[in-house]
């Protein structure tokens, strides 16, 4: 079973502003996002960073994109 995004994102008072973070780790969703967006693999994010695994980047894009969802919808109300 996949682990829940609660436990693979987590947003901690203090660690990088309060930032959505990769659990365990410093590195923000938004640091990944920015990764991906300029052009790098996920095969290449991985191996610059051996603390992340693939289902950490899936998590950051799932973390997201419900992200977005929620925006859109306040937007709407």
């Amino acid at each position: 079973m996949a682990p829940e995004l609660g436990e693979l994102i987590t947003v901690t008072p203090g660690v990088r502003s309060g930032k959505a973070c990769v659990t365990g780790t410093r590195i923000t969703v938004s640091d990944v996002l920015g990764y991906l967006a300029s052009g790098m693999s996920q095969e290449e994010i991985l191996l610059d960073f051996p603390d992340l695994k693939a289902e950490h980047i899936r998590a950051v894009l799932r973390y997201a994109a419900e992200r977005e969802k929620r925006l859109s919808e306040l937007t709407i109300a």
